[in-house]
């Protein structure tokens, strides 16, 4: 492990070393500059440290809890294992921690109009959400595919006034409704803000979202010191595009004797090439604005990708994190669909929390880890959303295999 204990990442660039950057349109040039400049600005002013504060403690619920798992520690009889409770967030995940920063942003530049993607609809619903009380209009793009499997969250965006576009393009998931939401935006940059969801995409955009989901790490830090009265030993959170994982990650970045595991979907098994697991498989490319890994064919072409989660269903991945893998500060692994499915029932069965199925990667990944833990150590594992939105597909899997 290299320690990075001077960490200043992203460079004037928006480089994470050989990753990130701004591969765009011309089109867009302008408008980023501009977004780069507004944000660096206004992060720097109280006041708007301030209003952005007082949504997330008032309208979004934070801090949210760090839960000890009890039954869950009992179960393995090993480290200590702690719940860091972002499905407790306004909408039940941690995407509001970015949509209300990122709402700001587009009040203070002007722009009237907000477009989003979703894949497991929670960043839809958040900002769905933050377009209704701050009175913009809001279109969100869809896969088609992700509209069949989260119908609940895709009646939430239009309960919240939303316009949800599907997408019937590719394999109709995340990537697709990425490609045209980027579309609309070079369309209507002049009075549209494009609040992207994940810490993916040209910069400034990994590092804005980064940075408004890091409170999910700087509250962490404070907690388990208050509880525990020292850090914890391994921080567990599952990657798709990876801002949760960032969010928990980035304020422990300098402490060495924090281990951090990102979680990734090895959907039907990483030999089936039906995955999704891009640090471990992926190879560097360029895609939707930025250099960082990615799954491609041997042509060159972006592969097909699978995982049972909709949010994790994604060929690429947040340039920090190809940053982090290959300085080896942070481990990825993947975990299958049936592991998933398996951690959600052990999660709800022994603490009464259905959790997201993106989230039960990272619950998943805990019979590799926890017999080498000792019970003096400490894990805490990112609970970054809940379980709702996929009974669908859990009913579909599980039906029958329940007591």
């Amino acid at each position: 492990m290299q320690p990075l204990s001077a960490y200043k990442w992203p460079d004037a660039q928006g480089k994470f070393g050989d990753y990130g950057g701004k591969y765009i349109p011309e089109t867009l040039v302008s408008a980023l500059e501009h977004l780069d400049t507004v944000y660096n600005q206004l992060k720097q002013q109280p006041s708007f440290q301030n209003e952005l504060q007082d949504l997330q403690n008032n309208y979004n619920g934070r801090p949210t809890p760090l839960s000890f798992a009890s039954r869950l520690t009992e179960y393995y009889g090993k480290a200590k294992i702690y719940l860091k409770r972002e499905d407790l967030c306004h909408t039940g995940a941690h995407k509001l921690n970015n949509t209300l920063g990122q709402i700001l942003l587009a009040k203070h530049t002007g722009k009237k109009r907000i477009i989003a993607e979703t894949g497991a609809g929670q960043h839809g619903v958040a900002t769905a959400t933050v377009c209704a009380k701050f009175g913009l209009q809001c279109v969100v793009y869809m896969g088609k595919l992700d509209t069949q499997r989260q119908q609940m969250n895709v009646f939430r965006m239009k309960m919240l006034g939303a316009e949800v576009r599907p997408v019937s393009s590719g394999m109709q998931t995340l990537k697709d409704a990425t490609n045209e939401a980027i579309r609309d935006w070079v369309a209507n940059v002049d009075d549209t803000h494009y609040i992207i969801g994940s810490v993916v995409g040209p910069h400034p955009y990994p590092a804005i979202v980064r940075d408004f989901q890091s409170i999910i790490g700087r509250e962490t830090r404070q907690q388990i010191r208050q509880i525990e009265n020292a850090f914890p030993d391994y921080l567990l959170a599952c990657v798709g595009g990876g801002s949760n994982a960032i969010g928990m990650f980035y304020p422990f970045m300098a402490d060495e004797s924090v281990n951090m595991v990102g979680v990734e979907a090895a959907g039907q098994g990483i030999e089936s090439q039906k995955h999704c697991a891009t640090l471990s498989m992926g190879t560097p490319g360029i895609f939707q604005g930025m250099r960082t890994y990615l799954l491609q064919a041997a042509e060159g072409q972006i592969a097909e990708v699978h995982s049972i989660s909709a949010g994790l269903d994604y060929p690429g991945v947040g340039p920090e994190h190809s940053f982090l893998k290959d300085r080896k500060r942070v481990t990825y692994r993947s975990v299958s669909d049936e592991e998933a499915l398996q951690a959600s029932v052990l999660l709800a069965q022994n603490e009464g929390i259905l959790p997201a199925l993106e989230t039960a990667h990272a619950v998943a990944y805990l019979p590799y880890l926890m017999p080498s833990t000792t019970r003096e150590q400490i894990v805490i594992i990112n609970i970054s959303g809940r379980g709702d939105k996929d009974l669908n597909t859990l009913i579909k899997n599980l039906d029958g295999s329940l007591l």
